[in-house]
């Protein structure tokens, strides 16, 4: 009698395993890819060549100050998501986003400090988040436009046109994809 129960358990949690741990994942993985396939394989940007060059979800380092920055990260942007979730008051914290104004300051001296916005001194909840508000891109612009030649006017409509509203109307901030944006500016750049 005993065996027969332990049998019963084990064929109906192979079954729910077979059904719940493969069968669901097929089964919504095969939506996502009919319904939104360009989301469910991740929000790929390709270039010219159609190789990947990042994701529209996940923010990328950049280093060379000809092209719009990130928000700060603090895991680098090494792929694994998360913060630290200091306090404002952590010694750690106020060191590090003084030594961003610092390092801000140094690259954009035309700027005043009291006019940055916080986006650039201070990471997203994720440290992945790929854009800024459009305020923090329009600050970099006077560094841009020194280092690549470009006109003011002309990165500030780029800026405009990589603008994205608040979502469904009211949800959020407007945003700047800062990959997109670079990837546009790149391509406005002298050889």
């Amino acid at each position: 009698m005993l065996m027969r129960y332990v049998m019963s358990s084990l064929r109906i949690s192979l079954l729910m395993m077979i059904v719940l741990g493969l069968g669901y994942n097929l089964l919504v993985t095969g939506f996502a890819q009919t319904v939104m396939p360009e989301r469910a394989n991740g929000s790929l940007i390709l270039n010219d060549q159609a190789e990947v060059v990042g994701s529209r979800l996940i923010g990328q380092e950049n280093r060379d100050q000809a092209f719009f920055q990130n928000r700060v990260s603090s895991i680098e942007y090494n792929g694994a998501s998360g913060s630290p979730n200091y306090a404002p008051s952590n010694p750690d914290m106020l060191k590090r986003t003084s030594d961003a104004v610092k390092e801000w300051h140094t690259q954009n001296p035309d700027v005043q400090i009291g006019s940055l916005p916080l986006d650039l001194i201070t990471n997203s909840g994720s440290g992945l988040d790929p854009h800024i508000s459009p305020a923090a891109a329009e600050v970099q612009i006077p560094r841009i436009s020194k280092l690549t030649g470009i006109s003011p006017s002309k990165l500030k409509l780029l800026v405009n046109k990589h603008t994205e509203g608040r979502e469904l109307g009211f949800l959020g901030e407007p945003a700047v994809n800062v990959l997109e944006l670079n990837l546009e500016l790149k391509s406005l750049m002298p050889e």
